[in-house]
């Protein structure tokens, strides 16, 4: 019981981490600053927004806030997952190349769109949304078999794509000329920046459908800690498991990279730190990464417009700058198990 009551406090902290960064979000920014104003929305308190208060919270600042809580939560999940899927606290969505396909793909297009007529973000989205396919079908058929998709070769697979994506993404970089390549880097930094009414309905759908199946694959996913063959053994069809598991987060990250570009070490740190916090059991720690994954997320991008204010820090430095430092902590704590195990 006590252990059920320290669990649920974690998801009650992440659910007041979500409403205290929504608010910094909607309240705070360069342009405007009142921490009223995400109450000025209730009836009868104080004075009515301005139209200037209604346009920057409801056409820049909420849509924003919508995008950030949606790719944190689907990030934080497909990290959770894989990590489960290759029984690996080091695992990560975009280790299997869906990242780094994605980028190939949007980078095309700004580099190349003026020459082949597909000019704008939302064709960038959509070939971003393309190459998460496209790279997911390959990885698939290169690690599937007889026997369902090998772990190994999978990671294999996906560190092949990633070498082979570099190489792509640095020959766009020599064709591009000088405002594509810096589109291009801003893009590959990762932002919020970009987020609009328009551009949402397609997020929502493919992170939304990821999400919701993920969620309810969680039971069979937390049979994954034992290992395939007891997994069998208890029921559960390991081959079509694994198959569902790689699509759905294909369809999330595919979706979160479109829409934001490429936004490191969320899917790797939030799970972990959640491990942590609540034990290995998916029925906890997949709900509580994706809440802190939110809550993270939506504060990294708050940091992000006010650091440097007027001007706007891409959150992907933000999330690397934390994250690489915190991978290496992972790295030396796995290094020293693995000598204390001898």
């Amino acid at each position: 019981m006590l252990m059920t009551f320290e669990r649920r406090r974690w998801l009650i902290a992440g659910t007041l981490g979500i409403l205290a960064s929504s608010w910094l979000l909607l309240s705070s920014g360069p342009v405007l600053s009142d921490w009223r104003l995400p109450l000025m929305w209730l009836p009868g308190f104080g004075t009515p927004m301005s139209e200037l208060e209604q346009t920057v919270v409801t056409q820049l600042r909420l849509p924003r806030l919508v995008l950030g809580l949606l790719v944190g939560a689907v990030l934080a999940q497909s990290g959770t997952a894989m990590q489960t899927l290759c029984r690996n606290p080091l695992a990560d969505p975009g280790l299997i190349g869906i990242s780094g396909g994605a980028a190939v793909f949007a980078l095309a297009v700004i580099a190349l769109g003026e020459q082949i007529g597909l000019q704008g973000s939302v064709w960038v989205s959509l070939a971003a949304f393309l190459g998460a396919l496209v790279t997911t079908f390959v990885v698939y058929r290169l690690a599937g078999g007889k026997t369902g998709v090998d772990v190994a070769t999978l990671l294999l697979a996906g560190v092949a794509i990633n070498a082979l994506a570099g190489s792509l993404l640095g020959l766009l970089s020599y064709y591009a000329d000088d405002d594509a390549l810096r589109l291009m880097s801003f893009w590959q930094m990762g932002s919020l920046a970009g987020a609009s009414w328009q551009q949402l309905p397609l997020g929502v759908v493919l992170m939304g459908v990821s999400s919701i199946a993920l969620f309810m694959l969680r039971k069979p996913i937390n049979t994954l800690l034992l290992g395939e063959r007891q997994a069998r053994y208890l029921g559960v069809n390991t081959v079509s498991l694994k198959r569902q598991l790689i699509i759905w987060v294909a369809l999330g990250v595919g979706g979160a990279v479109a829409l934001t570009g490429m936004i490191g070490f969320v899917g790797l740190i939030i799970p972990h730190i959640a491990r942590m916090l609540v034990g290995a059991n998916i029925r906890w720690l997949m709900p509580v990464s994706m809440l802190f994954g939110a809550a993270v997320l939506v504060l990294t991008d708050w940091i992000a417009k006010t650091i440097v204010a007027p001007a706007e820090l891409p959150i992907g430095i933000i999330t690397a700058a934390v994250g690489a430092p915190f991978f290496i902590y992972l790295l030396i704590q796995q290094k020293r198990r693995l000598h204390a195990g001898y």
